[in-house]
């Protein structure tokens, strides 16, 4: 019960403070970047919005929903799009409801999945393989934005660039040499001896070759055949959500260019892992703004750019995630019941 009721309060102060954030959002903008905005100003912004850059929003939305379904079905063979849709939207909608939602999400999707048939294992395997894409490529995106600022010129000295490039390629290094481990054997070995010896430098006592082998022996069998449509699958989501921010820029008056509006968005990711609050709502929104401004944005259209995208890649997923959620459970309700209702001899023949 003190843990049950400790949650609660953990998650209210969590949902309390994003809220907070929302509201003081250009207060905050103003500290961190001495730009005055007003909520007046910025719902201005939003009135002028059109009908149709609304519903070009909403399109490619859609479209980045339907291309992580494709990473859910290539972690779990089987599973088709509209159970990968209906599956991802409730999780997401868990996920942005609760601090640390992640564990409940991974509650939703195992009772979704076992009730379509698909066994305990099958489902371990694709959590581990959806979630371990999902962070390889959480780690690639700030490599990329930093790679689209020095291809643009937009370093402020040589020696800022040179440190640029070099932790880029030092995140993509290391990113290749995950992947590579998780596929081949030798890169594997190699992989396991380096966490032993970085544990052993650390003087932590745990197994981390033992526990990185045994993460491999329960993928490997998926990330061998379905890598290429895993990794597509990732690509095009990111893509079409980059494509969403694209559009909101555009709409609102806040296009910075093309690699600044890649390094904002490699930014909004990675705060969305602030577990502080909810899928790192306020703090996400604070971010993007400030790095807008700093790219010469002013502060008005850099918030409403930030609130939108918010909405789409967030606020939005809560309700969608809720209908989801209430469909698959009032079907398999009345699936119960239509199985509950025939008789032994047609259940048998069914069979």
């Amino acid at each position: 019960m003190k843990n049950r009721w400790l949650q609660i309060l953990l998650s209210a102060a969590s949902l309390g403070l994003a809220v907070l954030l929302m509201v003081y959002l250009p207060q905050i903008v103003r500290v961190l970047t001495g730009k005055d905005v007003s909520w007046a100003q910025v719902g201005a912004v939003f009135a002028a919005l059109g009908g149709g850059e609304v519903a070009l929003m909403a399109a490619v939305w859609l479209l980045s929903l339907l291309a992580y379904t494709f990473v859910l079905t290539n972690s779990l063979p089987g599973l088709n799009n509209l159970q990968g849709l209906t599956l991802n939207a409730a999780g997401s909608a868990v996920s942005n409801l609760l601090p640390f939602g992640g564990a409940v999400g991974v509650a939703v999707s195992f009772a979704m999945t076992r009730g379509w048939g698909f066994g305990n294992r099958a489902i371990v395997v694709m959590t581990l393989v959806s979630g371990i894409w999902n962070t390889l490529f959480r780690f690639v995106l700030p490599a990329v934005g930093i790679i689209a600022l020095l291809m643009a010129g937009k370093a402020a000295n040589p020696t800022v660039a040179n440190a640029g490039w070099t932790g880029a390629v030092s995140i993509l290094v290391l990113c290749a040499i995950v992947a590579a481990s998780l596929y081949w054997q030798r890169a594997a070995d190699l992989l396991g001896r380096a966490l032993d010896g970085l544990t052993r430098l650390l003087r932590l006592k745990l197994d981390a070759s033992g526990a990185f082998h045994r993460l491999r022996a329960d993928t490997a069998g998926i990330v061998r055949t379905r890598w290429p449509g895993l990794s597509l699958g990732m690509v095009f989501f990111l893509g079409f959500q980059w494509a969403i921010m694209a559009v909101c820029m555009q709409a609102t008056g806040a296009w910075p260019g093309p690699a600044e509006s890649i390094a904002v968005f490699a930014l909004s990711r990675v705060l969305t892992s602030a577990l502080i609050t909810p899928s790192g709502a306020g703090i996400m929104e604070s971010g993007v703004a400030a790095l807008l401004i700093a790219f010469g944005v002013d502060s008005t259209p850099a918030i409403a750019t930030a609130l939108l995208f918010g909405f789409w890649t967030y606020t939005i997923e809560i309700p969608f995630g809720g209908l989801a959620l209430g469909a698959w459970a009032l079907l398999r309700r009345r699936n119960g019941r239509n199985a509950g209702a025939e008789p032994p001899s047609a259940i048998s023949k069914a069979t």
